[in-house]
């Protein structure tokens, strides 16, 4: 069952038109390689290039198409553990968010609390939103932040009234702050082998864009 709830967002929710012959192409590439019905690349660091260009708090995101989803997942039990990685939906049937649910939770003890943050490029489409409403409804040990760099499509009335719903379903939803993209580009970002650590450089516009997207937020919410 859990493969039929993976499949449902077409490429229509990326604002691509379902293409058959498209269809038809990925269908032999997963026949060939084997691969799952979806793929998600998962990692340790993600490479400076796609953080520089995914993440930016741009306020058209024109090209910005996939999701990047950076996560810190703390586990509350006798022994608390601390799990970070990414996942990013490069071909993927499946919408980042959804394969977190699908392929890391899961992992997850059941019984224990689970705290969980996210630091995403974009907020979710409105069925990512759903799922991240119904999965917090139904799990009560666990809570989750989400830090996004831009608002998805926020004019929509579906789209505004999926993000209130997750708020209701207890999901914090935040944009992220300049400290926020450091925070990532510290922890997430690959960097060069054999040099220091490069300091994140702030782009031209990022607080000014953060101000727009926060009061944007507050007036959805």
């Amino acid at each position: 069952e859990m493969a039929e709830k993976q499949e449902e967002p077409s490429n229509a929710q990326n604002g691509e038109p379902d293409n058959a012959e498209e269809g038809e192409g990925k269908k032999k590439k997963v026949k060939r390689e084997d691969l799952p019905p979806f793929e998600i690349v998962t990692g340790e660091r993600l490479p400076a290039n796609f953080f520089k260009f995914q993440f930016r708090n741009v306020e058209y995101s024109s090209g910005r198409n996939k999701t990047f989803l950076c996560y810190v997942l703390e586990t509350h039990g006798q022994e608390s553990s601390t799990r970070r990685g990414y996942l990013e939906d490069e071909h993927a049937a499946a919408h980042a968010e959804m394969a977190f649910f699908s392929s890391i939770l899961p992992r997850c003890e059941p019984g224990l609390r689970h705290s969980v943050t996210w630091f995403v490029s974009s907020s979710p489409c409105v069925a990512c939103a759903r799922r991240i409403a119904d999965t917090l409804r139904a799990s009560r040990g666990l809570s989750l932040t989400i830090m996004v760099g831009r608002l998805f499509m926020w004019e929509e009335p579906e789209v505004r009234e999926a993000l209130r719903a997750m708020k209701a379903a207890g999901c914090k939803l935040r944009i992220m702050k300049p400290q926020d993209f450091e925070y990532v580009w510290q922890n997430f970002v690959e960097q060069e082998e054999g040099e220091e650590a490069k300091a994140f450089v702030p782009w031209e516009d990022i607080q000014e864009n953060f101000q727009y997207y926060e009061e944007k937020l507050a007036e959805i919410l």
